[in-house]
């Protein structure tokens, strides 16, 4: 007679190779032949879960629990094939039981986790995640699934800090390697998921999670063909073979490429069967935001803006649950325009040897979809500048003048030229992290919402040149409004066209107010007349920056498609030719927007747009 130990070690060992068949029948063979043996039991519990027979593999855990009842691994895991089942709450009084045994352990804490995500409870998993993080700092999937939380929670900030050692994680495999890539381009750490997709987007698919996280990294970079000619190989599989939530991803990512490949129909489909399977309202968002997309591109107005409604109605009830607004938040980024400079204070402001424009950087600035992508390339693709993309060291350097004593911004007078170079080195040290800056380069600091701390610009910096970027507010409006933010407060300002038009006039009202008293050198730059006369404006706007003139200004899009990673949503429009597409788009949602005009008509007579 075969040995049943044997047999469940085959069992295991098929089970670690992927062979999940080959493993189901060893297990079988060894429980039939050893129906209470522990280590057979454990081998059957695992392998049956593993093929999602959660009624077998918690039959199995439980009676282990009863041979060994202080072995707080057979809690842990009979309290997993709960959880997979839906017996949360008896899961739930699994994992305490194990914790009281054998305490709070890295992996129980991550199971439990995870236990607690699924009902919800997103500040509990997350409090439980970085326990586990924190006792297990090199152990990859645990990071990873702790740092993805965080971004699902928009806690951008906290998932860079939960990634920042992530090479030195151990037992890597290219599946979770490519998870990690996926997140960290969304986290805009480019050099990092770009060197993650150049070691793994040529090993063989270990699964279909894994070519899914390739394809939309290939996307994302704008390696158009390469994801196409990828997902057509998979995008035949059903929900019989792949199940449903992985089926659900499968239709996303289909519908994504079927946008960028121009052929809203297919992705309108795709989306839609997508939301099918999405049945809770707040996960509805990843679908809803590119459905309204889609019908956009192919010019069913009314129904995109329907679309856009629920797509940002899912997003706050999302908000709600994993980042709700403290008390004593407004909840949106404009509340630092409630504090502006004092006169008094500005007319004090001295420092012997500020920095000189050369040693200073080029701010791009603006209210968000206003055309500093476009911008960004013209610049960037001089020589003599280099960007980082969207940064928040500014706002970190003016951190460390807090921290300091400084009181932001109405008394920035007192601030001591030492306590200023310290932020200056502060901003500078932190640049270095993101790139080199060669000889005679300067650094160009695009960040639109940088808008609303021209006051640390100019205490920081007071002879960086400033570009504003300027286009029709009902087009700004428009574009935002159909965007998916991550960032909470961000979000929250975006949710309707109302409070959209409210913090626009508020953004620009904060400006000039400041600009007035601050006298900054600026030039402001219109979306309009700059796609329009583009080598004139260009030239002009490198004379005002005090840069020779360069030919490979007036090649963006070549510029654009040289570079491996672009971080901002504009990332597919930036490789066409400069064009005036975007030019008037807020005509199709006229009747929507109208409403507004009065809340901005100060600033269509300020730059004499017409509405």
């Amino acid at each position: 007679m075969t040995d049943p130990k044997i047999l469940a070690e085959q069992a295991i060992s098929a089970l670690n190779q992927g062979e999940l068949k080959l493993a189901e029948r060893r297990a079988h063979e060894a429980y039939r032949l050893a129906p209470s043996l522990p280590f057979v039991l454990i081998a059957y519990g695992a392998v049956m879960n593993a093929r999602g027979t959660y009624a077998a593999a918690t039959k199995a855990f439980r009676r282990l629990t009863q041979l060994e009842p202080r072995a707080a691994v057979h809690w842990m895991n009979l309290a997993t094939s709960l959880r997979a089942s839906g017996a949360l709450s008896e899961a739930a009084q699994a994992y305490e039981h194990a914790a009281r045994i054998g305490g709070w352990t890295a992996e129980l804490l991550y199971n439990s986790a995870l236990l607690e995500l699924e009902g919800g409870r997103y500040e509990v998993a997350r409090e439980r995640l970085g326990l586990a993080a924190k006792a297990a700092p090199l152990d990859f999937e645990i990071n990873y699934r702790y740092a993805h939380l965080l971004t699902s929670c928009a806690d951008i900030d906290g998932a860079l800090l939960a990634t920042q050692h992530w090479r030195l994680w151990q037992d890597p495999n290219p599946e979770l390697l490519a998870k990690l890539g996926a997140l960290l381009m969304t986290l805009s750490d480019q050099h990092s998921a770009v060197q993650i997709l150049d070691s793994v987007r040529n090993s063989p698919p270990p699964s279909l999670e894994f070519e899914l996280s390739i394809i939309s990294m290939l996307e994302r970079t704008n390696s158009l063909h390469e994801a196409t000619e990828r997902l057509q190989k998979i995008e035949h599989l059903s929900v019989d073979e792949i199940g449903a939530e992985m089926q659900q991803r499968l239709l996303g990512v289909r519908a994504n490429i079927a946008a960028r490949n121009d052929r809203p129909d297919e992705a309108i489909t795709l989306y839609r069967q997508a939301l099918c399977v999405a049945t809770q309202p707040d996960e509805q968002q990843d679908f809803l935001f590119p459905l309204a997309k889609a019908l956009d591109a192919k010019g069913d107005y009314e129904t995109a803006a329907e679309v856009a409604a629920r797509a940002h109605a899912s997003q706050m009830a999302f908000l709600d649950l994993t980042s709700p607004i403290p008390a004593d938040s407004s909840g949106t980024v404009l509340a630092i325009a409630d504090y502006s400079c004092d006169p008094d204070d500005v007319a004090q402001w001295t420092e012997p040897a500020p920095p000189v424009e050369a040693d200073s950087p080029v701010f791009i600035v603006a209210f968000p979809r206003s055309g500093t992508t476009l911008l960004e390339q013209v610049l960037d693709a001089h020589p003599d500048l280099k960007t980082m993309d969207e940064q928040p060291f500014l706002q970190e350097a003016l951190a460390r003048l807090q921290q300091q004593g400084a009181l932001y911004p109405e008394k920035l007078a007192s601030v001591q030229p030492h306590e200023l170079a310290e932020a200056r080195r502060h901003y500078w040290a932190l640049v270095a992290t993101k790139l080199r800056l060669s000889p005679g380069q300067r650094l160009l600091d695009k960040n639109p919402l940088n808008i609303l701390r021209l006051p640390a610009i100019r205490r920081l910096f007071p002879n960086s040149p400033i570009l504003l970027a300027i286009r029709h507010p009902f087009d700004v409006i428009t574009s935002n409004y159909f965007q998916h933010y991550w960032a909470p407060a961000y979000s929250r300002l975006c949710r309707d066209l109302p409070t959209l038009a409210l913090g626009y006039r508020r953004t620009f009202d904060y400006w000039y107010q400041q600009e007035a008293l601050l006298k900054p050198k600026v030039m402001e730059i219109f979306y309009e007349r700059f796609v329009s006369d583009f080598e004139a404006q260009s030239r002009a706007i490198a004379d005002f920056v005090g840069l020779q003139w360069h030919d490979a200004m007036l090649e963006p899009a070549k510029h654009a498609r040289g570079k491996s990673y672009i971080s901002t949503p504009s990332y597919s429009q930036v490789i066409e030719p400069v064009n005036r597409k975007a030019v008037g788009r807020w005509r199709h949602y006229e009747r929507h927007l109208m409403p507004l005009r009065e809340q901005i008509a100060p600033l269509l007579d300020r730059w004499g747009y017409e509405a």
